[in-house]
Order: structure tokens, then sequence, then C-alpha cells
């Protein structure tokens, strides 16, 4: 029994964790050192859970959930606000993608605030209706839409009309 949970576990790891660490990335703002932290640490807590899961609908929505919530509880504390001096390492890029757009939208990402972040991570990203966004992050369907809106307009804001330039290639 134990066996066959420690299975069924490793086998949805190892079919999220790419999809979580993405999404880890885009909460960051690229930092993908802090994203495989946050990564890990939701699949631990998930696993801590794991015979529970049974009782959840969506194992990989609820493991959604857990990302942005750990996110967000990183974000308090005070040693988030921490960054070490020196060159910063190079970012890599994916083959077939435009790194400098890749850069710009990760840039605007990282100019928001972690909550209006996370607004954008679950609804554009992840995909997700406005009352699952609500649900995960614990506030009001009134309140994602506000901070949807007022991060869209920072983006915006932050890219100017630089992004179509991007688009256009």
């Amino acid at each position: 029994m134990r066996q066959a949970r420690a299975d069924a576990f490793l086998e949805f790891a190892a079919a999220r964790t790419g999809h979580l660490f993405r999404s880890a990335c885009l909460l960051t703002g690229g930092d993908t050192h802090l994203a495989e932290d946050l990564t890990q640490e939701t699949l631990g807590r998930m696993y801590v859970h794991w015979g529970r899961m049974a009782r959840v609908g969506n194992p990989a929505a609820y493991a959604q959930t857990v990302l942005v919530r750990t996110f967000l509880s990183h974000r308090r504390r005070r040693s988030a606000t921490e960054r070490p001096l020196g060159e910063l390492p190079d970012r890599a890029s994916d083959t077939g993608e435009d790194p400098a757009l890749r850069v710009a939208l990760l840039d605007a990402l990282a100019g928001l605030a972690p909550k209006d972040r996370a607004v954008v991570v679950l609804r554009y990203w992840e995909d997700r209706s406005i009352e699952e966004t609500a649900d995960a992050l614990h506030v009001s369907s009134a309140a994602v839409r506000t901070r949807s809106v007022r991060a869209l307009a920072k983006l915006r804001e932050r890219l100017g009309g630089g992004i179509a330039e991007f688009a256009a290639r």
C-alpha cells in the first residue's frame, strides 16, 4: 500500500514538475534558483498529504495552488528581499524562442507586486477562471478582477510600444 502510494506520487511528480517549474519561474520573475526551491517545496508538501489526494478532484490544480501559496509565503519573509551582490548569471534561452522577448516579459513580471504577479500567472498563464484564482489566493473575485486590470495596465506601461516590436519578429 505504501509503495503503491509512493509510486503514484512519483508518477505525478514526474508529470507535473516541468509545469510547476515554469509557473514558478514566472512567479519569481525569472529567478530559476528560487523557482527550483519553490517547486521542491511544493512537491514536498504534496507528498506529505498525498494519502488524502483521493478527496481532491484535481491534484494538478491543487499543486498549482500550493505553489502560489508557497510563493506568497516566501515573499512575506524578511529574507525574501535579500539580493546577492556581484554579477548576475547568464540566463539560458530556449531554442526557437526570442530571448529578448522572454527577458522583457520576465523583467516586466518581476516589476509587479507578488500578488499581482500571482494573479497574472494564474489567470493568463494557467488559464484559470476568476473564481479559481480567487480561491487559490484567498481573496474575493472582485479583488482578482481589480488586480488583473491594474497588473495588466502596469505590464502595458512597462512594456510600452516595444512589445509590438518583439511580437513582429
